[in-house]
């Protein structure tokens, strides 16, 4: 049996510097991870093995607290601590206002605005993951993409989170805005098949919209470093990454530093699945209620049920024992 520290490198080695090695096996995300070159084995092993520092990551991102670009573009958002992460108290609207703002040339920095969300699998493994909890703490801003985030807030907050934002529903939010301001769109992520079935969609429901660009996300070495530039070039104001927990926040921590022509960064997890029409939604009322965990376990059994078993708990206990009762602006 691995040992912890064995199954952290594992899960961080996802370059493959010999053409005959094999991609790594699924992870616990919303989609399959493909086999992108996002950190180097030898640094991602220093890393897990090695004490964590506080602002170090393998290539240079800093924590939101002591990186002074991401706090003025952020200074604004109230944020609450909810299971051991800072997250911020905005509805979805807001969210996207937020996003539509960021990207208005007078307020752009020289990098990126890296948004992420978090559930309770997030809450989970970035308590047990010490790699993912620090890829986690770069962002500039989380998002609650998880119910039970917000109904435990209510009971222990003043100032609650006010709704989940949901990935899956903000999207569309900041398309309308785009389609109306003439905003640009770049989606990258998920297989070929997915991806294009995606962008069909999205052009079929926002035919205003503009689309500068879109990629599959199985690239490696030195394509997709050319994709990279590529985006850059293209000079997205917003950038959708669909590769899931923990690849595609690893993927911002490679190349942020090529990617400064983008304006705003999302991590999407499954969003390609969904707006491809591969994956259906919950029933509303499960949404509202908490219970989409139970309707995807019902659609993916063999690939949940391990997954929901082992982090489900652990995150209400998370929930209930690292919510802090105060809301601040930090």
């Amino acid at each position: 049996m691995l040992s912890h520290s064995q199954k952290t490198r594992a899960s961080y080695a996802i370059s493959f510097p010999q053409a005959d090695r094999k991609p790594p096996r699924r992870p616990n995300s919303d989609m399959a991870a493909p086999p992108v070159r996002i950190c180097d084995i030898s640094r991602a092993e220093q890393m897990s093995s090695a004490p964590a520092q506080i602002g170090s990551l393998p290539h240079g991102a800093r924590e939101r607290r002591i990186n002074p670009v991401g706090r003025a573009a952020t200074a604004g958002v109230p944020r609450a601590t909810v299971g051991g992460l800072r997250l911020a108290v905005l509805d979805r609207e807001q969210t996207a206002e937020f996003m539509v703002e960021a990207v208005h040339p007078n307020r752009r920095a020289n990098r990126p605005l890296y948004l992420t969300s978090a559930n309770g699998e997030v809450l989970s493994r970035c308590s047990t993951e010490p790699m993912t909890d620090r890829l986690f703490r770069t962002a500039d801003l989380i998002n609650a993409d998880g119910q039970p985030l917000v109904m435990v807030s209510k009971l222990r907050s003043p100032n609650p989170l006010p709704e989940r934002v949901a990935t899956t529903d903000l999207f569309h939010d900041v398309a309308r805005k785009a389609e109306e301001l003439g905003l640009t769109f770049y989606l990258f992520g998920a297989n070929e098949a997915e991806n294009k079935a995606a962008i069909a969609n999205v052009r079929r429901a926002y035919p205003a919209l503009k689309i500068v660009g879109h990629s599959h996300g199985y690239l490696r070495g030195d394509a997709l470093r050319a994709k990279v530039d590529e985006i850059n070039a293209l000079a997205p104001d917003f950038l959708w990454v669909a590769l899931g927990v923990p690849y595609e926040q690893a993927f911002v921590d490679e190349f942020m530093p090529r990617l400064g022509n983008v304006g705003v960064i999302k991590t999407s997890g499954g969003l390609f699945n969904f707006l491809s029409g591969s994956r259906p939604r919950a029933p509303r009322w499960m949404q509202i209620v908490g219970l989409e965990w139970a309707w995807r376990l019902w659609l993916e059994p063999r690939r949940l049920f391990w997954r929901y078993l082992t982090t489900n708990p652990h995150a209400l206990y998370l929930l209930f024992n690292r919510t802090r009762s105060s809301s601040t602006k930090d």
